[in-house]
């Protein structure tokens, strides 16, 4: 397997691995979505609110929070010595109090790790008017994406690298190379009075077949089943190196342990 990196940014990167079918393509998908655990509110109890929403719609908006996720220092609670039952290894608190007129916003939250905290302080949580107020304790734990949504680190994509061909018999024509929807990237071009691929922009081409249809079948767009362009991005728990990372960590231990049952 290779890997090529095509962008990267902080939360976003973009890369083509070759060398791989479209089965490990998809386990990877997976892995990343499903399996790379990441820390999420999952209880909350509450001393006193008395704000304009129930309880049960700002613990909702608690869950949903990302906080930044330190994969070294927790474990899941299924695997941590306390079996679940709650410890400073499975678990963090985080506090809330806020009284009188004010947006209440994830800042507010008071970690008792400051490796666990709110991704993004300014999420708004609820708003207080007059003497209204809200005291609450949130407790974090590691997940999975696969048990719910709040615990998936990231979006994950991929798509097969296009496979553009041009019959060199064929009369090129220039309506075919405005009927690309991504002309922007310039996909198409054309050189004397030959139309030839740009393969450095090749991979923005969405194999709409739109060159296809113009060209009466002299182009041809296919899909190589042997790269793949991926597109992860994160919801702020973990890096894009770590979210990578850890899904291939769980695919070791998943093959190590079916081999074990086998």
């Amino acid at each position: 397997m290779e890997l090529e990196i095509i962008k990267q940014e902080n939360d976003k990167a973009q890369f083509i691995l070759k060398n791989i079918d479209n089965t490990y393509a998809n386990t990877l998908r997976r892995l990343i979505i499903d399996e790379v655990p990441t820390m999420a509110i999952d209880v909350v109890e509450f001393e006193a609110n008395n704000s304009a929403l129930y309880d049960e719609i700002i613990a909702l908006r608690m869950g949903l929070l990302p906080l930044t996720t330190d994969l070294k220092s927790y474990n899941l609670p299924d695997e941590c010595k306390c079996k679940g039952e709650g410890c400073a290894r499975c678990q963090v608190d985080l506090k809330l109090s806020a009284k009188g007129d004010q947006t209440v916003y994830a800042s507010a939250l008071k970690s008792k790790d400051p490796a666990i905290k709110p991704v993004y302080p300014k999420t708004p949580i609820v708003k207080l008017i007059g003497e209204q107020d809200l005291v609450l304790t949130g407790i974090a734990k590691l997940g999975k994406g696969k048990d719910h949504a709040k615990w998936s680190p990231g979006h994950v994509s991929y798509r097969q690298m296009p496979i553009i061909e041009i019959d060199k018999k064929w009369e090129a024509q220039d309506e075919c190379l405005e009927v690309c929807p991504k002309k922007e990237f310039k996909i198409l071009e054309k050189k004397g009075n030959k139309i030839v691929v740009n393969n450095d922009k090749l991979m923005y081409c969405t194999m709409c077949d739109a060159c296809k249809s113009c060209s009466n079948g002299a182009i041809s767009v296919t899909g190589d089943d042997k790269k793949y362009i991926f597109t992860v991005e994160s919801f702020g728990q973990l890096s894009i190196k770590d979210m990578m990372v850890k899904a291939l960590d769980v695919l070791d231990t998943q093959c190590d342990e079916l081999q074990a049952l086998l």
